[in-house]
């Protein structure tokens, strides 16, 4: 086992906006651990994957 060491983890979040509706974030972390205990979060960043939403009105037809 090693005594210092970087472990990368990702998760899927689900995230309600008003606007949006609702989106899925990958959220990933860079940890720093020693002796199995994560003692710095090195950088944390996510990603947003999102489609565009279809308002009324442009489902609406105008005859």
């Amino acid at each position: 086992m090693k005594i210092i060491y970087i472990k990368r983890e990702s998760n899927v979040k689900e995230v309600y906006r008003t606007r949006l509706g609702r989106l899925n974030s990958k959220v990933t972390c860079i940890k720093k651990y020693f002796l199995g205990m994560p003692f710095k979060t090195v950088h944390k960043y996510t990603h947003t994957f999102f489609t565009k939403k279809n308002s009324n009105v442009e489902r609406m037809l105008f005859v």
